[in-house]
């Protein structure tokens, strides 16, 4: 049983075990690491830690196609298709490795857990950090991402709430999940995001607004590279306050991709570690049930320092 005004947090160690290959930028052992910094520096001390329940394929055929579905339960390296790679996007970027089903399972599990966490009402925010592959489309993988947990924990948080909010902030557009939701008004879809030049996934155009029933419950807001915490903070506030006086949902999916931080290989933003946090503090300040996830970072875990308060 939670409590009221607590957080809980959703970690699964065997998510860690995942592997990309030697040379792919995607190491999912980080948030082995990063577990370990949270309970380094005291802070499980504050947190309901619960191992996560893995989602079944039924869960994730909620959003994904069966066959897809299928393909990736019986997936193997060395038995997959020329045409299987072609046909479910599985390329470099999100290729098939030993145990890829089981990883999908462990994320996304963990972040419809945490919904369903959020919907008995025992806690005001759900973590899991193993989540936010914003990429993943409904019979594809894409860009890391290979099922999209941010979807099946919108799916869920709808079964109970009229509408929800999702805000990315991770450097690149949340593509994915606007796809998912782009002609409903039961989703709002926000997302921060580098956009131009080629950067992937060369959407999120702020003219991107959304289809029959959904128009205008998509927004974007495009940035070119090197955006720094006070550019960010001017826009960001103005328009979040907006977005939840107007949009009034009944949860937030916070997706917290970290690679919008100075200092990560694959993105070109400079935003620190303290803008991050005043982000999610300010969405925090709203009271409303929030699942708060990770996402894409090439930033080395072990390389945070704690914040000076």
């Amino acid at each position: 049983m939670g409590r009221k005004g607590k957080v809980a947090y959703l970690y699964d160690g065997e998510v860690g075990g995942a592997y990309y290959g030697i040379k792919h930028p995607m190491k999912p052992h980080r948030m082995r690491m990063t577990n370990e910094l949270i309970i380094e520096y005291g802070l499980a001390d504050h947190l309901d830690v619960y191992k996560p329940n893995r989602a079944t394929a039924a869960q994730l055929k909620e959003f994904h196609t069966g066959d897809y579905i299928q393909f990736l339960e019986r997936a193997k390296p060395e038995t997959v298709t020329e045409q299987e790679v072609e046909h479910y996007n599985v390329i470099e970027d999100s290729p098939i490795f030993d145990g890829v089903f089981q990883f999908c399972q462990i994320y996304a599990g963990a972040s419809i857990h945490g919904a369903q966490k959020l919907i008995q009402g025992d806690y005001d925010i759900a973590i899991n950090w193993s989540g936010g592959l914003h990429h993943a489309k409904k019979s594809q993988a894409e860009g890391f991402c290979y099922v999209n947990d941010l979807v099946l924990a919108i799916l869920e948080l709808l079964k109970y709430h009229a509408r929800v909010l999702y805000l990315d902030l991770d450097v690149h557009h949340g593509d994915g999940v606007e796809e998912a939701f782009i002609t409903s008004d039961r989703v709002m879809t926000v997302s921060f995001h580098r956009y131009g030049q080629l950067f992937f996934p060369g959407t999120g155009s702020i003219d991107e607004i959304g289809f029959g029933a959904g128009k205008h419950y998509t927004l974007n807001i495009p940035f070119e590279s090197g955006l720094t915490d006070s550019q960010f903070w001017s826009v960001f506030q103005p328009v979040m306050q907006k977005v939840m006086d107007v949009y009034q949902p009944g949860a937030v999916v916070l997706q917290c991709g970290a690679d919008s931080l100075g200092g990560d290989k694959l993105g070109d933003f400079n935003l620190s570690i303290r803008q991050h946090a005043e982000a999610v503090d300010f969405m925090k300040k709203f009271g409303l049930p929030m699942l708060v996830t990770g996402g894409d970072s090439m930033f080395p875990a072990l390389g945070f320092k704690p914040l000076q308060t």
